[in-house]
C-alpha cells in the first residue's frame, strides 16, 4: 500500500484507481477545510499544496500523491497563523467562508514565492488577480482579499498580533468552521435523488425493488406524492440511501420507471404562443411553486400566462392615453424600448444539503438554510411532528442569496430516507443539481415607455414585465417601479410565463435588478433628450430623502464631474461613466427574540438566527460589547440552532433590523439584574466596570422581543407601501399576516457611479472603477457592511456582463450546470471599489440599523449599461452584455 505525508503525518492511500485526493482528504482523514464545489478544477475551493505547489484535489488521483507531501489548510495554521491567514482576518477577506480555505492555500503559496523573490515589495492588483484567478467567491469578498494578500506580501502581518472585525474569522481561515456538508454521524448513509430526464411526463409505474435489492442500499422512497406528473428536467421522482454515494447512484440506475411523455414547452417566447402545450391545467395550478417570500397575489391565468398583476398601477388609463398621444405625435421625448434580462443562478458554493437523524420521535437536522427557526415550523407542518420534536442546526452556511430560505427537497427527502432507513442520512446536491434545480432569478422581458414633459416633469410611465418563471409563479418586477420616481400616471403589469423549466426562487432583491435595468436606463435616456445632467434629473424626480443625500454625494465625485460627453470618443478603447439608483424595502420580523445572559462570568447572547456570511454573529457581538464597554470577542454568541429563542430568517435584508432592537431592550434589563445581584462594586476609576461586575455576577438571564418602531419625526420618512395607496396597505398587511414580515418606514437606498472601458473591436467591457453610496442607517459592523456592499456590487457586475443560464430549447436540459459553463465574476473582474455610507434616515428604529444585502446590488447593471452608453452612444437593452451583442450594436450604428 502506498502512502503520502499529509500535514506532517504519514497516511495510507487507497488502492481504488478511481479515488481522488479530495476523497481521501475529506472522507478518510476528515480534513473538511478542503471543500468540494465544482468537481472540475474551476473554483479552487479544493486546493491543497502538493510538495509546495497548489493543486486542485478534485482532479488529482489519490494514487498520484504517493510519496508526496500534502498540506491542507489545517496544516497551514497548525503551528501558528500564517501572515496570509492573519491578513484575511484583519481585512475581512471572506464572508460565508466556504471558499476561504482554497484562497488561503493558494495565497500562501503566492506569498511565499513572492517574499522569496521580491522581499516586502507590494504586488500589484494585476499580479494578485493573476495568482488567484483559479478561485471563485460567490459572496464577492474579492475587495478584502486584494488588500489582505497585498499587505501580507508587504510584510505587515509578520508579527503575532491580529484582530479581526469578524468574530468567527479564525475558524474560517483555518478550515475549522463546519458546514452541513462537513457533518458526519455514526452509521450515516448517503442519499441521492432520481430526477426526471423529461421536461414533461406522467409517471405510470415506479419500481423501487431493484434498487433495494442491491448490496449496501438501505432505503428507497417515492417523491411523487399524489402527483404523478413531472414538469421539468430535474423534477424529483424518488430517492435512495446507501452506504456510499457510488452505491446510491447505482441504485438510482436500477429503479424501474414507466412513463408517458407529454408535450412540453421551453422558455419565455415559446410558452406565450397560442398553441403552446399547457404546463398546469386548471385543476393543477396550485401545484405551481411559489417563487416569492410571501403568498402569491391573486391573478388571472390563461394557458401559460398568469397575470396581469397590476394593482400598483396609478391612473393607468391616463398613462395609456398620455403615451398613446405622444406616440401618435412622434414626441421626441417619448422613450420606448423592450429590455431583456437573463436568468441568474444563485450558484451557492456550499450546495443545498441536509443531514437527518431520528432518535426515537426526536428529529435532528443539520441544514444549509437561511431560516433555522422558520424551517422547523415548515417541517412540523409537513411531517405532522410536534414543533418541539424538531431541531434544526446550521452552525455555518456557505451562501444562500435567497435560495435556501424555504423547505427544500434536500431536507424533505433526507427526512423520509432517515425514517425509512432508521439511520442518519445526508443529502448534498452535486454541482449539476445546484445550478439547475435550486432556483434562480428569472429571465424577463420588460416593455417600457417613459414620457417626460418639456418642463422636465415625469408625466407617464408604462412598464410590463414578462418573467420566465418556469414551473413557478408570483414574480414581482414592474410593480416595484411604483415606489420610485412619482409620476402623473403609471401603468405597471407583471406576468408570470410558465414553462417546463425548473422553478425560480427569491434572489437578492427579487425583481429589483431587472426593474432597475430598464427604468434607470429610461431615466438616463430622458436626461439625454432633455439635455440635463442624469443625476440632477433624478434629484428632481425622486422625492426620497435618503436618495437625495446620495445624489448630492454622487454629483460631487471627481469621476462624475470629469466624465466625457456622451459618444464623444473615437478609437478602439473608450471609457464611460454611468449612474443608477436603487432601493429596497426596510423589512423586519415580528416576534424576533434575543436572550441575554451571564454564565460563568461571561456574557452570552442567544437567538435562532443563522450566519450565511452576512456577519450576524458580529453584529450581535459588536452591539452588546458597545453597550457594556467590552470587546466583541468577550461576547459568547450562540446562533444557528432552532432550539434557541425565535429568530428571523436571513432574507430580505431583515436580520439586523430584527435582532438589534430586542438586544438593546435586553441590555438594560441585564444591567439592572447584575447590579441587583452584585456583591461588590467595581474598583474606583476602573475603565471597564461592567467587565468586573459581570465576572463577579451569578448566572442571570433576561430576554426581549422585537418592539414596534418609533414614529418617524424626520420629514419624508414613511412606509413606501402605505404611500402606494390602498393596495400597498393591503400588501403590507398580507406580508405581516401570512409571511410574518413587517414593512417599516424609510427606504434603504443606493446610488452607484461606475466607470467602464469598452473594447470596440472585441466587444469586451471592463469595469474600471465603482463608487457605491448606500443609506441603510447606522452601521453595527462597519467593515462587514463594506464587505456586503462590495460583494453585492460584484454580483451585480456578474448579472450585467457574464451570468447566463443556457437551456436546450427542445429538451429543457440546463446546459450551463457546471462552474466551467456558468460564468460568475472572479477576482480579476473586480475593480477598485469605494463605498460611502450615509448613516442617517433610520433614527425611528431602535439602534438605527437596517439591512444592506439587497439594495447594494439593485443599481449595478443599469449603471454599467449607462456607462457603456456614455462611452459609445449605444443603448443596450439586453443582459448579460455579451461581446457579440455589443459588436452587433456597434456595427448596426455604423451601418445606419
Amino acid at each position: 500500500m502506498s502512502t503520502m505525508t499529509i500535514n506532517g503525518h504519514a497516511e495510507p492511500l487507497p488502492d481504488d484507481p478511481d479515488a481522488l485526493l479530495i476523497d481521501v482528504v475529506r472522507d478518510t482523514l476528515d480534513l473538511t477545510g478542503t471543500k468540494l464545489v465544482c468537481g472540475a478544477g474551476v473554483c479552487g475551493a479544493c486546493t491543497v499544496l502538493v510538495d509546495g505547489a497548489p493543486i486542485a484535489s478534485c482532479l488529482m488521483p489519490a494514487r498520484a500523491a504517493a510519496g508526496k507531501a500534502v498540506t491542507t489548510v489545517e496544516g497551514i495554521g497548525a503551528k501558528g497563523l500564517h501572515p496570509v491567514q492573519k491578513a484575511f482576518m484583519a481585512h475581512d477577506g471572506l464572508q460565508c467562508g466556504f471558499c476561504t480555505p482554497g484562497f488561503i492555500v493558494e495565497a500562501v503559496a503566492f506569498h511565499d514565492r513572492w517574499r522569496g523573490s521580491h522581499g516586502t515589495a507590494t504586488p500589484s492588483r494585476e499580479e494578485i488577480g493573476a495568482a488567484l484567478s483559479g478561485h471563485l467567491c460567490r459572496c464577492g469578498a474579492y475587495d478584502g482579499i486584494f488588500r489582505a494578500v497585498a499587505e501580507a506580501c508587504a510584510g505587515r502581518f509578520d508579527g503575532d498580533h491580529v484582530t479581526s472585525p469578524r468574530i468567527e474569522a479564525r475558524d474560517k481561515v483555518t478550515g475549522a468552521a463546519k458546514y452541513t456538508v462537513d457533518i458526519k454521524q455514526d452509521g450515516m448513509l448517503e442519499g441521492v435523488i432520481l430526477r426526471s430526464q423529461n421536461a414533461h411526463a406522467r409517471i405510470l409505474e415506479l419500481d423501487l425493488a431493484p434498487a433495494l435489492a442491491l448490496p449496501g442500499v438501505v432505503a428507497a422512497v417515492s417523491l411523487l406524492g399524489d402527483d404523478p406528473i413531472v414538469r421539468y428536467v430535474g423534477a424529483p421522482i424518488a430517492a435512495v440511501a446507501a452506504k456510499d454515494r457510488k452505491t446510491a447512484n447505482a441504485a438510482l440506475a436500477a429503479i424501474g420507471i414507466s412513463s408517458e411523455i407529454l408535450p412540453s414547452v421551453i422558455g419565455l417566447d415559446a410558452a406565450r404562443k397560442s398553441d403552446a402545450p399547457v404546463v398546469f391545467e386548471r385543476a393543477s395550478r396550485k401545484r405551481a411553486a411559489n417563487m416569492s417570500e410571501g403568498p402569491p397575489s391573486p391573478a388571472s391565468w390563461k394557458q401559460n400566462l398568469r397575470g396581469p398583476s397590476s394593482a400598483f398601477s396609478y391612473r393607468a388609463r391616463k398613462a395609456r392615453s398620455l403615451l398613446a398621444a405622444a406616440h401618435e405625435a412622434r414626441d421626441p421625448l417619448l422613450f420606448e424600448a423592450t429590455f431583456r434580462t437573463g436568468t441568474q443562478q444563485h450558484a451557492c458554493l456550499e450546495p443545498h444539503a441536509c443531514v437527518a437523524r431520528f432518535d426515537g420521535d426526536q428529529l435532528t437536522l443539520y441544514c444549509s438554510t437561511q431560516a433555522v427557526f422558520h424551517l422547523t415550523e415548515l417541517i412540523a407542518k409537513r411531517t405532522k411532528l410536534p414543533r418541539d420534536k424538531i431541531r434544526v442546526i446550521a452552525d455555518h452556511v456557505g451562501g444562500g442569496f435567497g435560495s435556501k430560505g424555504s423547505l427544500g427537497l434536500e431536507t424533505t427527502a433526507a427526512i423520509e430516507l432517515a425514517r425509512a432507513a432508521k439511520a442518519p442520512v445526508r443529502i448534498a446536491y452535486d454541482r449539476h443539481e445546484e445550478l439547475s434545480v435550486t432556483g434562480h432569478r428569472p429571465a424577463a422581458e420588460l416593455k417600457l415607455a417613459l414620457l417626460p414633459s418639456r418642463q422636465g416633469e415625469l408625466k407617464a410611465l408604462s412598464l410590463t414585465a414578462y418573467a420566465d418563471t418556469g414551473a413557478s409563479v408570483s414574480s414581482l418586477i414592474a410593480t416595484l417601479a411604483r415606489l420610485i420616481y412619482p409620476a402623473e400616471a403609471k401603468e405597471l403589469a407583471d406576468f408570470d410565463v410558465i414553462s417546463n423549466l425548473p422553478p425560480g426562487a427569491p434572489f437578492r432583491g427579487p425583481g429589483g435588478p431587472p426593474m432597475a435595468f430598464a427604468l434607470e436606463q429610461a431615466v438616463d435616456e430622458a436626461a439625454r433628450r432633455l439635455k440635463v445632467d442624469p443625476i440632477e434629473l433624478r434629484r428632481h424626480w425622486d422625492t426620497d430623502p435618503n436618495r437625495q443625500r446620495l445624489y448630492a454625494w454622487a454629483s460631487s465625485l471627481e469621476v462624475w464631474r470629469n466624465r466625457m460627453a456622451p459618444a464623444s470618443q473615437t478609437g478602439r478603447y473608450r471609457r464611460g461613466v454611468g449612474v443608477a439608483s436603487g432601493y429596497w424595502l426596510y423589512l423586519w420580523q415580528p416576534g424576533s427574540k434575543v436572550e441575554l445572559a451571564v454564565e460563568g462570568g461571561r456574557l452570552v447572547a442567544r437567538t435562532a438566527i443563522q450566519d450565511i456570511g452576512t456577519g450576524s454573529r458580529t453584529v450581535i457581538a459588536n452591539t452588546i460589547a458597545h453597550e457594556f464597554g467590552l470587546e466583541p470577542h468577550e461576547i459568547d454568541v450562540r446562533i444557528g440552532d432552532s432550539d434557541l429563542p425565535e429568530g428571523p430568517g436571513s432574507g430580505g435584508s431583515r436580520t439586523t433590523a430584527s435582532v438589534i432592537p430586542p438586544m438593546l431592550l435586553a441590555v438594560p434589563k441585564l444591567k439592572a439584574a447584575i447590579e441587583r445581584h452584585s456583591k461588590r462594586q467595581p474598583v474606583p476609576g476602573s475603565n471597564a466596570p461592567w467587565r468586573e461586575l459581570i465576572a463577579a455576577s451569578p448566572d442571570l438571564k433576561v430576554s426581549a422581543v422585537r418592539p414596534e418602531d418609533f414614529k418617524p419625526t424626520a420629514p419624508g420618512i414613511y412606509s413606501p407601501l402605505k404611500q402606494a395607496g390602498f393596495m400597498g396597505i393591503v400588501l403590507s398587511f398580507m406580508m405581516r399576516r401570512f409571511s410574518n414580515i413587517a414593512v417599516g418606514a424609510g427606504v434603504p437606498s443606493s446610488v452607484q457611479v461606475i466607470e467602464v472601458e469598452v473594447d470596440t473591436w472585441l466587444g469586451h467591457v471592463r469595469v474600471v472603477s465603482a463608487q457605491t453610496g448606500i443609506a441603510v442607517g447606522k452601521l453595527a459592523a462597519p467593515a462587514l457592511a463594506r464587505s456586503q456592499a462590495t460583494g453585492s456590487l460584484i454580483q451585480g457586475i456578474g448579472y450585467a456582463l457574464y451570468e447566463a443560464r443556457e437551456v436546450d430549447p427542445r429538451s429543457g436540459d440546463i446546459l450551463s450546470a457546471g462552474m466551467e459553463d456558468y460564468r460568475i465574476p472572479g477576482i480579476a473582474d473586480t475593480p477598485p471599489i469605494e463605498v460611502y455610507f450615509d448613516e442617517a434616515g433610520f433614527d425611528h428604529v431602535l439602534g438605527g440599523s437596517v439591512g444592506i444585502g439587497e439594495v447594494a446590488t439593485v443599481p449595478t447593471s443599469p449603471a454599467i449599461a449607462n456607462a457603456i452608453c456614455n462611452a459609445t452612444g449605444i443603448r443596450l437593452t439586453e443582459i448579460p452584455i455579451r461581446p457579440d451583442i455589443l459588436i452587433a450594436a456597434l456595427k448596426g450604428r455604423a451601418a445606419a
